[in-house]
């Protein structure tokens, strides 16, 4: 399983959200590049960062940090946040990122996302279904749908997609444990490689999510917060 730390970026800076509010914004450093090249000296290879202005802007906003990054360290980054027009993910992938992950553009535009997963290939191309109580929420979590996850999930695997990163929103940031259940659930009635994100608290939860078939986990305020040192990352790696 992939271990892939997250990096969210507010104004510049490296932050993290409780549940997805941000109103509940902590600033953990103001140089993103110096906490991903700390990643990388710890045996780290993959990056998971979120453009989280983006995300509310509906564009594109930190793409310098996404390309400081990708230059500056050899970190395979996957980028999502404010991704919603052929500009924005072309200026994405130009600045560097290995793969992109549509959520709200999936919910909203499915055309506009399979068209880039047509253009772009599975490889590169990752689904965000971050759902509250199940159903899809849109739009940096300020929005939700009526659309159930699996079914969101299956729907899009019909159309070839194979890298899902699945974030249960009232687990993210809680330090309480993933949502295993939903996992397993989505494992058992999928065949896409699932990419959990949300609740890991100790190398125990990830260790179980290895378990449980998961292909990747990101793991955020369990780093900043020191429930997981990168040590321990680094010999679980």
């Amino acid at each position: 399983m992939r271990i892939i730390p997250a990096i969210d970026i507010i104004e510049g800076k490296c932050v993290r959200l409780t549940k997805g509010d941000y109103s509940t914004k902590k600033v953990y450093n103001e140089n993103p590049l110096e906490v991903a090249k700390a990643f990388e000296d710890n045996g780290i290879q993959y990056l998971h960062l979120v453009d989280l202005d983006g995300a509310k802007s509906k564009h594109i906003v930190n793409n310098d940090i996404l390309e400081s990054i990708a230059t500056k360290t050899n970190l395979k980054v996957d980028f999502g946040g404010g991704l919603k027009s052929d500009d924005d993910l072309r200026i994405a992938f130009e600045c560097g990122a290995n793969q992109v992950t549509g959520g709200s553009i999936a919910a909203n535009d499915p055309d506009m996302f399979l068209k880039w997963l047509e253009t772009y290939g599975s490889q590169k191309i990752i689904l965000g279904a971050d759902c509250k109580d199940r159903k899809i929420a849109t739009n940096g979590w300020l929005a939700t749908s009526k659309i159930d996850v699996v079914d969101f999930i299956s729907k899009f695997e019909d159309n070839h997609i194979k890298y899902v990163i699945c974030t249960d929103i009232a687990k993210d940031g809680m330090l309480r444990g993933p949502s295993l259940a939903l996992y397993k659930e989505i494992i058992k009635k999928t065949d896409i490689k699932l990419i959990a994100s949300g609740g890991v608290s100790s190398i125990s939860d990830l260790l179980e999510l290895k378990s449980i078939g998961c292909e990747g986990a990101i793991v955020g305020k369990a780093i900043y917060e020191g429930n997981i040192k990168l040590k321990e990352l680094e010999e679980l790696c």
